[in-house]
């Protein structure tokens, strides 16, 4: 009898374990499914600018140092192909958020091209638009690029706002071919010598420099243009409006992931590496020294991520007086002030 009342002891204990290692396995599953605040968390989809290059790194960072989960998110990053790309993407809700450059993004507005989104905070307090070629291509200055073969992604700000760039400089359009282009695969375009030039910001030289094994040429947008701004943070105007709060986490967490990336660029450019294999982590970390000085203000302390009205009201009039805008635009059509980070 004590063997049998020791046996089912044995038994009875042996259950009550089996159900307390569940309950615990069941609870360690309902952790992982919050957010650093204890909330559910939330599934979005974001897009990189274009491609997956250094200077893109700052949202695996976000990732990867679980900024995102503390925000109380679950993202998926996929690769951007540039402006409009990005803006169609977000636009029908097949991702939430992702970086544009502004002026492309008012060209869109402001021509009718798209609508219903918003930008949200600055990535780059500059424009980093760029014509990028190689030495050998005889192209030193924009008046050499009459003639040429330049590629880039149809929906590209540095294709799209290069009529623009062109009457600035003084360079005739018309006598400049553009083709279709990859984001992933545009500098082994330029490499193969089947075009002259490139659209690229001006963070990829070390890329370009890498893939091809000859000394960039570049010839920046911002020469010409002033008070551009660089990419900014843009998500749906139904989100924005629908669910503010939500995007001011998601925004406060990528900024984290920004800030964090300048100042940690090797290990932010291995981050990407372990996340994109095919990413060349010495050129990454070059890619993200390079931006940092497009990153921050000119105003000593200012808040990563601000936008002023005021600056933007001036690209719009440098796009008006090219002729560029079909449409008259403000800024308070593109940008959400209220949503984007006080300087």
């Amino acid at each position: 009898m004590r063997r049998l009342t020791r046996t089912v002891a044995a038994a009875s204990m042996a259950a009550a374990l089996a159900l307390v290692a569940a309950c615990s396995s069941g609870s360690d599953s309902t952790d992982d499914a919050k957010g650093g605040n204890g909330g559910a968390v939330e599934k979005v989809t974001y897009l990189t600018s274009f491609g997956n290059f250094g200077r893109d790194s700052y949202a695996w960072v976000a990732k990867e140092k679980g900024f995102f989960t503390e925000a109380g998110f679950d993202v998926e990053i996929k690769p951007g192909q540039g402006t409009g790309s990005v803006i169609q993407t977000v636009v029908s809700g097949q991702a939430q958020f992702g970086p544009i450059d502004l002026t492309g993004g008012l060209l869109q507005l402001g021509n009718g091209v798209a609508k219903d989104f918003v930008a949200v905070a600055a990535i780059q307090q500059r424009t980093m638009a760029a014509i990028a070629t190689v030495e050998g291509k005889n192209i030193a200055s924009p008046k050499d690029l009459e003639g040429k073969k330049l590629a880039d992604t149809q929906g590209s700000v540095v294709r799209n706002l290069f009529p623009t760039y062109a009457k600035m400089a003084g360079v005739d359009a018309s006598k400049v071919t553009w083709v279709n282009g990859d984001a992933q695969t545009l500098m082994g375009t330029l490499a193969s010598g089947t075009v002259d030039g490139i659209g690229q910001f001006v963070v990829g030289q070390p890329t370009i420099e890498a893939v091809t094994k000859k000394r960039a040429v570049l010839l920046p947008y911002s020469n010409v243009m002033q008070d551009l701004y660089g990419n900014v943070l843009i998500t749906s105007s139904k989100l924005a409006k629908e669910n503010p709060e939500m995007v001011k986490r998601f925004t406060n967490a990528l900024l984290k992931g920004l800030e964090y990336a300048l100042a940690n660029p090797q290990e932010a450019a291995d981050i990407l590496k372990k996340n994109v294999p095919a990413a060349n982590p010495a050129a990454a970390k070059a890619e993200l020294e390079l931006m940092a000085g497009y990153v921050r203000s000119s105003n000593t302390g200012t808040q990563l991520g601000t936008l002023d009205s005021g600056r933007v009201a001036k690209s719009i009039a440098i796009l008006q007086g090219a002729g560029a805008l079909k449409q008259n635009i403000t800024p308070d059509q593109i940008i959400d002030f209220s949503l984007a980070p006080k300087a």
